[in-house]
């Protein structure tokens, strides 16, 4: 069972459950954000020989739409502002920077991979900064807000990732 109290049972008992819990990777007992990214990346090499450009635009759209319902949610019904076993911030996120730093090589997508998992865990400058602007209200409430900032420091996080990622191809060319 995922340390926020998340089960498979839980999972699917409702769609945004099954979407906000990576279909399962949050679940893992440790490290779920990290299970979750791996998730991502795998959908993404499964994927991407069919999507293309714009079949990414339109599945990152769609992700980053749903996304603040199914982690408020999610988040709601385990009682919990952000639970750790949330992970469709992290899938949703490192699609972004998989999309954009492609066609890296799987040498370049690791460092992404690697470069994101810091900033998300770590959460070092404006990652943690994202990280504290949506905290749940002192009533303990979970809404679109609180589902919103689940997301946003994940979307900052990979930002950054890109941000050192065009530094450093910028640098050494």
């Amino acid at each position: 069972m995922a340390a926020s109290g998340a089960s498979t049972a839980f999972m699917l008992r409702h769609p945004a459950h099954c979407v906000a819990l990576g279909f399962g990777s949050g679940l893992a007992p440790k490290a779920p954000g990290t299970f979750g990214t791996l998730w991502a990346w795998g959908a993404f090499w499964l994927l991407d020989p069919w999507l293309g450009a714009a079949g990414w635009a339109l599945l990152i759209g769609a992700g980053l739409l749903i996304a603040p319902w199914v982690c408020a949610v999610t988040a709601r019904h385990l009682g919990v502002g952000d639970p750790s076993a949330v992970v469709w911030d992290e899938v949703v996120a490192f699609w972004i920077v998989l999309w954009l730093v492609t066609p890296a090589g799987f040498v370049m997508q690791a460092i992404a991979f690697a470069l994101f998992r810091f900033f998300d865990a770590a959460k070092p400058g404006p990652v943690g900064w994202a990280d504290r602007r949506f905290k749940p209200r002192s009533d303990g409430t979970i809404g679109w807000r609180e589902g919103f900032g689940i997301v946003f420091d994940d979307l900052v996080a990979a930002g950054c990732t890109l941000l050192v990622i065009a530094l450093w191809v910028t640098l050494w060319r």
